[in-house]
């Protein structure tokens, strides 16, 4: 299956519906507002891949979910939004799609990287070790922020 068509499905059911629904070689896992989220996002995103037989994407997806979870703890925290995160990861083969849903509605917004200070680096990281990443609006407001990897034939 191409990318594209990867994406187009994901467009065509919505993230909303692929967050609530119990789906084959789907894992959707919510997240509060806390720093120790990014660990757990970790674990999860590890465990779930070992399950799928795909632990070679284990360090890429970990690093990448991390970003995407800060993220989403740093904005949609200031935003003051009560809902919490969710985090989504999908199986289309040959490709493996991780999101991070949040409940702001602010795009995310890569940044020239700057490799003296401590952050801005996020979205330069999702995009230098996926394949491809992007964002869509959820029809329940906030956002889904996703990357997507290429796991093999």
């Amino acid at each position: 299956m191409a990318t594209a068509d990867c994406l187009q499905i994901t467009r065509e059911v919505g993230f909303d519906h692929l967050l609530t629904a119990d789906q084959p070689y789907t894992t959707s896992y919510p997240l509060p507002f806390q720093a120790d989220s990014v660990k757990t996002a970790r674990d999860v995103t590890r465990s779930t891949l070992a399950g799928w037989g795909l632990t070679e994407l284990s360090d890429d997806a970990a690093l990448v979910v991390s970003e995407l979870v800060t993220n989403a703890v740093r904005y949609a925290m200031y935003a003051g939004h009560r809902r919490g995160i969710e985090l989504l990861l999908m199986r289309v083969s040959p490709h493996v799609l991780l999101a991070v849903a949040d409940p702001s509605d602010e795009m995310p917004t890569p940044k020239e990287p700057d490799f003296v200070s401590e952050n801005g680096r996020g979205l330069y990281i999702v995009e230098t070790y996926s394949q491809r990443w992007g964002w869509d609006p959820l029809d329940s407001g906030g956002k889904a922020v996703w990357a997507l990897f290429h796991a093999g034939p």
